[in-house]
C-alpha cells in the first residue's frame, strides 16, 4: 500500500465513525458535516471493501472487520498525534503538553508521586497521567510504547526498548499477625505449603522466576490488579504475598507482619521504557532526565 496515495484525513474520519457508530455524531466530533461525513464513509467502504458500519434496525454495528479496525484507528491516530506533536525545542516553563506513563500501582505509588511533584513545580503547565497496566500488556507492547510516552517496569519483564534506571527495591513478605504456622521466621517449607495472594503479573517477575527455580510453585489463593490490596487480602488468614519494601513503608497494613524472605531473591530494579520513535523528541528527552533526577533522589 502506497501512502503516497492515501488520505490520512480518513483515518481520523474512520476512528470517529467505528466509535459513535453514528454519521452525524462521527461528523460533529471531527468538525465536518453529515454529507461531507456521509461520503467519507462511502470512500471507506470502497477502500475496505466491506460496510463497517452496518444497519440493526434503529442502530448501526460495528462489522467484524469495523471491530478490527476501530482499535487500530485508534492506535493510527494516537502515533500520528505524537508524530507530529514532536518538538525541536522544549521550555518546561511554557509548555502545555501531557504525557502517559503506563504502570502498576506500585510505580505510580513509589515513583510517579515524587515524579509529579516535581513536573508540577518546573512545569507547571505540563499535564502527567498514568494508565493501569494490564495482564495483555506484553501481547502488544511495541504498539503500545508507540502510543504513550512510557512505561514504568522493572528490568527482568520486558526488554529490546531503551530505558532509564530509576531506583531499587528489595521484595519482603508479608504473613497475619496471628498466623496461626508462621510463629517465627519463614521458610521455603511455608511458601510451599501455604496458600498465596499475588499480583496479577506475579508468575513474569524475576522472583517468581527464583522461586520456580528453588522447586516452590505458590499455590495462588488469589490473584488482583493491584500490589496495594495485598496486605488486606493477608490479614486474618492463612495467606502469604510478597510485596516491594518502599510501597509496604508507604502503606497502612494493620494485622499484617512484614518478614524477610527466606531465600536470596533478586533485586528489583525500575526502570522508565521507551519505544525509539520517541527518542529525539526534546519533550520526551527533557521527561526522561527528569525521570533520572528524581529517580537519583529515591535512591
Amino acid at each position: 500500500m502506497n501512502l503516497s496515495s492515501l488520505d490520512l484525513n480518513l483515518v481520523v474520519a474512520l476512528r470517529a465513525l467505528l466509535e459513535e457508530r453514528n454519521v452525524t455524531r462521527a461528523g460533529e466530533r471531527v468538525g465536518l458535516t453529515q454529507p461531507a461525513m456521509s461520503a467519507a464513509l462511502a470512500r471507506l467502504r470502497r477502500h475496505f471493501d466491506d460496510p463497517l458500519l452496518s444497519r440493526v434496525g434503529s442502530r448501526y454495528e460495528l462489522t467484524p472487520l469495523g471491530t478490527v479496525l476501530r482499535d487500530r484507528s485508534a492506535t493510527a491516530c494516537d502515533v500520528l498525534e505524537r508524530m507530529f506533536s514532536s518538538q525541536a525545542d522544549f521550555d518546561p516553563a511554557t509548555e502545555t503538553r501531557e504525557f502517559t506513563l503506563v504502570s502498576s500501582d506500585y510505580g505510580a505509588t513509589v515513583f510517579g508521586v515524587a515524579l509529579a511533584r516535581a513536573l508540577h513545580e518546573a512545569a507547571p503547565g505540563v499535564r502527567l497521567t498514568f494508565q493501569q497496566t494490564s495482564p495483555t500488556l506484553l501481547e502488544n507492547l511495541p504498539t503500545l510504547l508507540s502510543t504513550v510516552d512510557g512505561l514504568l517496569m522493572p528490568h527482568g519483564v520486558i526488554d529490546g526498548f531503551p530505558a532509564v534506571d530509576l531506583c531499587t527495591d528489595r521484595w519482603v513478605c508479608l504473613v497475619a499477625d496471628d498466623h496461626p504456622e508462621v510463629t517465627g521466621d519463614l521458610t521455603l517449607d511455608h511458601l510451599a505449603r501455604l496458600p498465596w495472594a499475588v499480583y496479577q503479573r506475579a508468575y513474569d517477575a524475576p522472583v517468581a522466576r527464583q522461586l520456580s527455580m528453588l522447586g516452590v510453585s505458590p499455590r495462588v489463593d488469589v490473584s488482583v490488579p493491584s500490589f496495594h490490596l495485598l496486605p488486606e487480602l493477608v490479614a486474618g488468614t492463612r495467606r502469604i504475598a510478597m510485596i516491594q519494601q518502599r510501597l509496604v513503608d508507604r502503606l497502612p497494613a494493620p494485622g499484617v507482619r512484614v518478614l524477610p524472605c527466606p531465600f536470596p531473591a533478586v533485586p528489583l530494579q525500575e526502570a522508565l521504557w521507551w519505544h525509539p520513535v520517541h527518542t529525539q523528541d526534546a519533550g520526551h528527552i527533557w521527561l526522561r532526565d527528569l525521570a533520572q533526577r528524581v529517580g537519583q533522589t529515591l535512591r
